[in-house]
């Protein structure tokens, strides 16, 4: 309630404060931005945060929160350089429409016309498809070593690639979606022939040294970075047993040279935005037609708009419509062309999910912004009205705006969020809301079932599990979970 009000005294004194000066509004704009920063630092157990505010072509807020390094209780400073994970990925969208604009690569070429030596059934599919994860390509993810993601098992890459070209493919292409990592790690490969030159001299050239980021890199927990920021988790097991509470630890990962494209870079918040204001300048794109395909979605078979753009996901809303990047549960980035905006949040703890709050940032700039986004509206009112009223503030939104259509997609990937975040209870009630908004999606009751599964409610699980597969009888990882749920009766 606290936030609202102060949300709700920033937008009425506004007018007020327009007359004292833009520096008294800006300030109490960061005043708002900072209570509400230091709350969720609490809420969510985040050692430390970087933040940083575009409008309007500048940054008006560069700011650090918290201890970047526990170990020797180091604050984090606007130096410090943090793991952006997946966020590369934006990175990599950018790459490829510079290839477009130079005339080398067609989006909806086959990937085939790019790379030799391909299995028969990945040769037709489009370079678009990659990016937008609707290839069906099997994950290469599943080959890595589940803890650290590294090579373990292999000689080498090619070793790697050998084994994943046997494997079967996940679906058909273009029929659904799947967060894939083979398929950035093919786009790099691609940069990489077409450019004659290695992907990540590539990024620095055209990207890095454009917008004057001088402290982006790629690299994993095996480099010696200056400034690098740690990551942490936090762990309810540990060598195979429970903890009596929840453990901080370090966070280990590696990223193999050939999966950076998907997940290798490391920045600040203040280089991020650099980076989003010389996107916007025509500093990397020369158009803003460029700018616009980047950020569009693209289709599945049946025509329907997929969630991710060109390396981005597209967060198409009634008004202030966001274009996103999110990182390994720990950095995000969010855009909002038509208010010209942007929000960059990085953390150093895995499981902080900063996009779950960015929209509520970006409300202390434009308070209709979190107002139009449906996750982020149920989610302030569900904090005010408590969880287990999900279905009736659903209609209570939906009763002042006949357009308040939260996705199922979305509802699921927050549902999920929190179910990771051992906010199960809350998870359960949004997770039943879906059911209740898609009652003939097999997915929604699958996920529903495993939430109540994890909640100690075994009797409803089987129920919900049922549902799924009467929907959907090839729904395997379903018919599993109900099989061992039956025998256990």
């Amino acid at each position: 309630m606290k936030n609202n009000v102060i949300k709700y005294l920033l937008h009425i004194s506004g007018i007020l404060l327009f007359l004292a000066g833009t520096p008294v509004l800006l300030l109490a704009q960061e005043e708002g931005v900072d209570s509400f920063i230091r709350q969720e630092m609490k809420t969510k157990r985040i050692p430390g945060l970087q933040l940083a505010v575009v409008s309007k072509g500048k940054i008006v807020l560069l700011k650090s929160y918290g201890i970047g390094n526990i170990q020797d209780s180091i604050p984090v400073d606007n130096q410090n350089i943090f793991a952006i994970n997946s966020c590369t990925k934006a990175f990599t969208g950018i790459a490829m429409m510079q290839l477009v604009e130079d005339g080398k690569i067609d989006l909806n070429a086959p990937v085939s016309l790019y790379l030799d030596s391909l299995p028969v059934n990945w040769k037709p599919i489009k370079v678009r498809q990659l990016l937008t994860h609707v290839s069906g390509l099997p994950n290469l993810l599943q080959l890595l070593n589940p803890a650290t993601n590294g090579l373990t098992g292999f000689a080498n890459e090619e070793a790697l690639w050998a084994k994943v070209k046997t494997m079967p493919m996940e679906f058909n292409t273009g029929e659904q979606f799947s967060y894939n990592q083979t398929n950035y790690a093919l786009l790099g490969k691609i940069i990489d022939k077409i450019s004659a030159k290695p992907f990540e001299q590539v990024f620095s050239e055209r990207q890095f040294k454009a917008a004057d980021m001088k402290r982006t890199v790629f690299a994993d927990s095996r480099d010696v970075i200056p400034h690098m920021t740690p990551t942490y988790k936090y762990v309810s097991f540990i060598d195979g047993q429970r903890l009596n509470e929840d453990k901080l630890i370090s966070n280990y990962a590696e990223f193999p040279a050939f999966r950076r494209t998907a997940s290798g870079l490391n920045s600040t918040a203040e280089d991020i935005a650099n980076w989003l204001i010389a996107l916007q300048n025509g500093k990397l794109l020369k158009t803003k037609d460029a700018i616009n395909r980047l950020w569009t979605t693209g289709t599945y078979n049946n025509g329907n708009p997929t969630q991710w753009a060109l390396g981005w996901v597209a967060k198409p809303r009634q008004k202030h419509r966001a274009v996103i990047a999110t990182g390994g549960g720990r950095s995000a980035f969010f855009v909002y062309p038509d208010d010209d905006l942007a929000i960059v949040v990085l953390t150093n703890l895995a499981g902080a999910y900063p996009e779950d709050f960015i929209d509520e940032v970006a409300g202390f700039y434009n308070p209709d912004i979190p107002a139009y986004d449906p996750i982020s509206a149920l989610r302030m009112k569900l904090r005010e009205k408590g969880f287990e009223n999900a279905i009736g503030v659903y209609h209570e939104l939906k009763k002042k705006n006949t357009g308040f259509n939260p996705s199922e997609v979305d509802l699921n990937d927050w549902a999920y969020r929190m179910l990771s975040n051992k906010q199960t209870k809350e998870a359960v009630k949004i997770f039943k809301l879906a059911t209740e908004l898609y009652p003939n999606s097999w997915n929604a009751y699958d996920s529903y079932g495993e939430a109540l599964l994890k909640y100690g409610q075994k009797q409803e699980a089987i129920v919900m599990y049922q549902k799924s597969l009467i929907l959907n009888p090839n729904n395997g990882g379903g018919k599993r979970a109900l099989e061992r749920l039956m025998k256990q009766n």
